[in-house]
């Protein structure tokens, strides 16, 4: 592979690493905005309350996180997907070089 196709690749391969970054931060987000709602209407947040409550909520929160990784994210975004998107951005990538050789000949 010359350094052309690698530069290609490892520019898909941190596109990659994006979406992924950005569903986990997604997921993320929403469970947290659906824990605190829940804590905010029936552990009343602010009035004493029990610790095992908390840890119990925490617990699982932590729990329903994982779940979803494993058997949501994990089951569509596999390495099979990955290889997919790599190579379909790897494409793409390299059109958009080509179509730029073109227009830079063009000119000339």
């Amino acid at each position: 592979m010359d350094s052309n196709q690698h530069e290609i690749y490892e520019y898909a391969r941190r596109r990659i690493k994006q979406k992924k970054g950005l569903y986990f931060h997604f997921i993320m987000f929403f469970l947290g905005s659906i824990f605190f709602f829940i804590a905010n209407k029936w552990l009343n947040i602010g009035e004493p309350t029990n610790w095992y409550i908390w840890i119990v909520t925490i617990w699982f929160f932590i729990f329903i996180l994982h779940f979803i990784k494993v058997f949501i994210t994990d089951s569509f975004m596999n390495k099979n997907w990955e290889r997919e998107q790599i190579n379909r951005l790897m494409t793409m990538q390299e059109k958009k070089i080509e179509k730029l050789k073109n227009e830079i000949e063009n000119k000339k």
